[in-house]
């Protein structure tokens, strides 16, 4: 019996989603040969810890209250498509924008999305800094989220330029980071000019696999123009 059979997804998935879930684990083995990916690629690991956290967040209300809507989503330093590509098989109705700065990784998601027929997802080759100054991507977006990047004052200098006006940002992180990290982003809500909810929506991975958390905040209203900083200030002098 394949040793994905008894796991029960966030959400429902058909039969072609769960294919293209098994074409992206051997994607991912077979790229991670050749550069770092990921240090995760034992199957039963990579759906658990990769492919059903990244879903997680379909038990989250703020995100499914719109699960309905043809919302326009950016997963902010993707890496190597977590949880960029796993959310946009399982909402095929939502359009997503997958940035990263390395462009090897780019290259692998580009490669992942075409053998999948992804056409809701848009790859990019760009450090989040830069991209948030362009026009079509500034305040655009209805949700941003992000997996595993940085601590929540960096991150959510990253990721709030990007929003609308009460856009969603999402931010994963472990149970224990969440906590000690709320400090940080309350002070930074407040000068993005975001509401941080509180309190964190926490969950456990199947199987023992571990306990996540998922930290979201509310664009109140639209990020003051010097933000983001520069490349690599935001991180040295964080907010």
């Amino acid at each position: 019996m394949d040793n994905r059979d008894s796991l029960r997804w966030p959400i429902a998935l058909d039969g072609k989603q769960e294919a293209k879930l098994a074409r992206f684990h051997s994607l991912l083995v077979e790229w991670n040969e050749r550069m770092n990916l990921t240090a995760i690629v034992e199957l039963r690991e990579v759906y658990v810890k990769h492919f059903f956290d990244s879903l997680a967040v379909a038990n989250l209300p703020a995100w499914t209250a719109s699960s309905d809507r043809p919302l326009r989503v950016i997963d902010v330093g993707t890496g190597a498509g977590f949880p960029g590509i796993p959310l946009a098989i399982a909402y095929p109705n939502r359009d997503f924008v997958l940035c990263d700065a390395l462009g090897k990784r780019i290259r692998f998601l580009q490669t992942v999305c075409d053998e999948l027929g992804l056409e809701n997802v848009k790859c990019i080759h760009a450090r989040s800094e830069d991209l948030a100054r362009q026009d079509g991507f500034r305040a655009s977006f209805d949700v941003a989220v992000s997996r595993a990047v940085a601590r929540m004052n960096v991150l959510m200098e990253y990721m709030a330029p990007f929003l609308r006006v009460e856009g969603l940002g999402i931010c994963y992180k472990g149970p224990s980071l969440a906590e000690d990290e709320e400090a940080d982003a309350v002070r930074a809500a407040k000068v993005l000019h975001a509401r941080l909810a509180t309190p964190f929506f926490h969950y456990a991975l199947p199987e023992g696999m571990g306990e996540r958390s998922l930290v979201v905040f509310r664009q109140e209203s639209l990020v003051p123009n010097r933000f983001p900083r520069k490349a690599g200030v935001v991180q040295r002098q964080p907010l």
